[in-house]
């Protein structure tokens, strides 16, 4: 089911929500830099990584909620916010898979997804049309993996704490994949009809 929009869109820049999206697209090679830090000798840095993919869940949630109360729902807003929400994913799949916390065939089912995504929006783009309206489900998703990787990487010591951390990742992970998936094939329904009214209208 699509998330309708109903408020007027702006074609403004220099909104506050959109400031959040770009700084959270600024921290993604920060976290990448941390994670991965310990791979090329240096310090274990985890608690930072950690630190930076909590902030990026805080704004993700502020520049929605913050551009459909002050009605500063943007153009360029519905580019910034889903493409940082895919590079954090990205980001994080290669440094936990690197990091071997996150099982290859997790990555590969993750990162198909993707570019199953990518060939549908080529063709919607052939057609004249701009990427798909993030609806709800998609929306659930990232939500579920941005919970399970924070926890992954946690539970990558020993301990209590770290093997409830696993429980409670995986279970986010499962339920993520699940519905990204899920999301990705409604995109994909979404599309083929899009260009089969295309191609009748003709």
């Amino acid at each position: 089911m699509e998330v309708q929009e109903t408020r007027v869109q702006t074609d403004r820049v220099l909104t506050i929500p959109n400031i959040l999206s770009m700084a959270r697209l600024l921290g993604v090679p920060l976290f990448l830099w941390l994670i991965l830090w310990p791979v090329f000798g240096g310090p274990k840095a985890d608690g930072w990584a950690l630190l930076v993919l909590a902030l990026s869940g805080v704004s993700d949630y502020l520049d929605g909620k913050l551009a459909r109360r002050w009605n500063q729902i943007s153009s360029l807003g519905r580019i910034l916010d889903p493409a940082a929400d895919r590079l954090y994913i990205l980001s994080t799949l290669v440094g936990l898979t690197w990091r071997e916390i996150l099982p290859v065939w997790l990555t590969a089912a993750l990162l198909a997804r993707e570019l199953m995504l990518l060939i549908a929006i080529g063709f919607l783009g052939r057609h004249g049309y701009g990427p798909p309206q993030v609806n709800f489900l998609g929306k659930a998703a990232t939500f579920n993996l941005m919970y399970a990787f924070p926890l992954l990487l946690l539970s990558s010591g020993s301990g209590w704490l770290h093997t409830l951390a696993a429980v409670f990742g995986w279970a986010f992970a499962g339920w993520g994949t699940a519905l990204y998936w899920w999301a990705g094939i409604l995109y994909v329904v979404q599309v083929r009809r899009l260009i089969r009214a295309d191609s009748t209208a003709d």
